[in-house]
């Protein structure tokens, strides 16, 4: 028998009206990579929760076994204690603290009322050594890009004494680059005895890493695949996953007509919110036709979504000049809600923090964008914002026990269609959509891209923002490049290809270099 050490035995957990985890057994291997997969939904995270004492011992059943003995624990110091720390997805930092300070907070160095500010540097350079990261310990967090963040996630766990490390989407923020640095970096751990357990929806990345991948799907335990025993493919993985083949990753659209143009900006130039000299977005110049699916792809701190948002409503950055037309006529958008009521939707990123309202259900989500569908003389009308609710839950197949539910119970990938409802109720004829399938699985993925392809049926026009460049080159008609905030490449989908997305970023980071020289 191997050892384990961790044991997860018959764990079940009930909230309201459903049954999160369903007599589920998980077991990790002394000093291996351990990838637990599913959709979204499955049980993943109640299921590190209920590990890391966020669910307390008496709100589940089942028994954790670690290091051979049974823990029952009561908060999330508990399990810290005996070396299990979770990285969630959204990381904890904080932006005006430092980087010792971050690595440290609520882990003092020093007495009770007296830190030890030599000892914290100390210690967060040694532990910032280990992950490879070279920035000084004095560097607040908000001065670092998001991939430094995620290594310094891990050197905080590290001097938390971690023997298992989970982390939960660690790369789902991050470019290739820092994702490839970071499974890296897990793969020399290993060679040092700790253990780890990593939650993906990046199939690939899981195949790369894991020695054993735990497939949940409702709640129950599937499989455990072993690598040099069992077939690591992604299509085998998904399969398990979704519990059935799904031929196509990207469904086809047939019979849509790309008609005139919608969108057109003109030498759009934004300037940065707080540093107000530093220029974000340089000189850029896009169209987007009805009927059509228009991607941007680039690499983290391209300026994708600055450009969005500040085309969106003027929501980000200053000193903004240049002019969008829609359908051919200039419009001045110098609020989110002009650029609603002249036809734009701006489906962000950041679904928890800007786009939804969590401690809310799906009644009051769908309609927020378009209040005036269902007011009465300036009074809500809360039977026609149920009926508009259900519409979009049965359109969209959201899957809730009820349009009641507040948003925060959805699984990612049912939050992600809460808010494509929210703004295809507001009725817009341009849809920005900004990494519309962050964090969200397989089978949700597909039905994301049918959503698109039924939107451009209809003859809308669609934005499509990606780190993801296999979803960029399987849904984009066009493609534009962005690199610094300027647009390096255009490409049509037949014509487009990751080798050539990536040259077209290198060949103008290497043009910039020889201008500044």
């Amino acid at each position: 028998m191997a050892d384990n050490i961790l044991e997860m035995r018959g764990i079940t957990k009930e909230f309201p009206a459903v049954k999160a985890l369903d007599n589920v057994n998980f077991a990790v291997k002394r000093g291996s990579i351990h990838a637990l997969v599913g959709e979204n939904g499955a049980g993943k995270s109640t299921l590190m929760n209920v590990l890391s004492g966020l669910y307390p011992y008496g709100t589940y059943t089942g028994d954790i076994v670690y290091e051979g003995e049974v823990c029952r624990f009561s908060k999330i110091k508990d399990s810290e204690n005996k070396g299990i720390v979770i990285i969630h997805q959204e990381l904890a930092l904080v932006p005006y603290m430092s980087i010792g300070e971050n690595m440290f907070l609520g882990n003092e160095q020093g007495r009770k009322f007296a830190i030890d500010w030599g000892k914290t540097h100390a210690e967060a350079t040694k532990y910032l050594k280990i992950v490879g990261l070279a920035e000084p310990s004095t560097t607040l967090i908000k001065d670092i890009g998001v991939g430094k963040q995620q290594m310094v996630e891990i050197a905080k766990a590290l001097a938390k004494n971690a023997r298992l490390l989970v982390l939960d989407e660690p790369t789902s923020s991050l470019n290739e680059a820092d994702s490839q640095a970071l499974l890296d970096l897990l793969l020399e751990f290993k060679k040092q005895g700790m253990s780890s357990i990593i939650i993906s929806h990046k199939i690939n990345e899981v195949a790369y890493v894991a020695d054993d991948i735990t497939i949940l799907r409702d709640g129950k335990t599937i499989e455990t695949l072993t690598k040099g025993k069992d077939d690591f493919s992604e299509e085998r993985i998904i399969r398990g996953m979704v519990g059935r083949e799904i031929e196509d990753r990207f469904p086809k659209r047939h019979g849509v007509k790309i008609g005139d143009v919608s969108l057109e900006v003109e030498h759009w130039n934004v300037y940065h919110p707080i540093y107000t000299e530093k220029k974000v977005i340089d000189d850029v110049s896009f169209s987007v036709r009805s009927g059509e699916v228009v991607g941007f792809s680039g690499l983290m701190g391209a300026g994708r979504t600055e450009l969005a948002m500040s085309i969106f409503g003027r929501s980000y950055g200053t000193s903004i000049s240049g002019t969008v037309k829609i359908h051919g006529k200039e419009v001045k958008l110098h609020s989110p809600r002009q650029a609603i009521e002249a036809g734009l939707a701006y489906v962000t990123e950041d679904r928890k923090g800007s786009g939804l309202i969590l401690s809310n259900p799906l009644t009051v989500n769908t309609t927020l964008a378009n209040l005036h569908g269902v007011t009465v003389r300036g009074v809500i009308d809360r039977d026609k914002e149920l009926s508009v609710a259900e519409q979009y839950r049965k359109k969209l197949s959201t899957k809730t026990p009820s349009v009641m539910q507040n948003v925060g119970n959805l699984s990612g990938g049912n939050q992600q269609k809460v808010l494509l409802s929210k703004w295809m109720y507001a009725e817009p004829d341009i849809l920005i959509m900004d990494e519309p399938t962050r964090g969200i699985d397989v089978g949700a993925k597909y039905e994301i891209y049918c959503i698109i392809n039924d939107l451009v049926a209809e003859g809308k026009s669609v934005i499509m923002i990606s780190s993801e460049l296999p979803e960029v080159l399987g849904m984009c008609d066009r493609i534009y490049v962005l690199n610094e905030g300027r647009i390096v490449g255009e490409f049509d989908q037949e014509e487009a290809s990751q080798e050539k997305i990536m040259a077209r970023i290198i060949s103008s980071d290497s043009a910039e270099k020889e201008k500044e020289q």
